[in-house]
């Protein structure tokens, strides 16, 4: 089974660079994959919006965003649990690595 993925556009912080946000956005737009796009990981947490456990929740999946640190942590604060067993969303960093970078990553395997 393919892993879903989910790609945030940090509309809020504007810590990523908006030239590696609109190439990751457009490469998988081009790819044909499916893919779920948030506006803002930040602003959903800080919310607690239950909308992210509905995102996160059901099996392998990866973000792209900002540092794996953060997100894992927005996702606890926004209150979602990774059930047992269940392994951790992978997070492509759009703040450090290239368009080209985050691109294989989240399309791989």
């Amino acid at each position: 089974m393919m892993e879903r993925i989910l790609y945030c556009h940090c509309a809020y912080a504007q810590v990523v660079p908006e030239a590696v946000k609109e190439e990751v956005l457009r490469g998988l737009t081009e790819s044909g994959r499916p893919f779920a796009t948030v506006a803002d990981l930040c602003e959903m947490s800080a919310r607690q919006d239950p909308a992210l456990a509905a995102l996160v929740e059901g099996g392998a999946l990866k973000i792209a965003a900002c540092y794996p640190r953060a997100v894992k942590w927005l996702l606890h604060q926004g209150g979602v649990v990774i059930p047992e067993g269940e392994a951790e969303p992978r997070v492509c960093n759009m703040r450090e690595e290239s368009a080209e970078t985050v691109l294989d990553q989240l399309l791989s395997g």
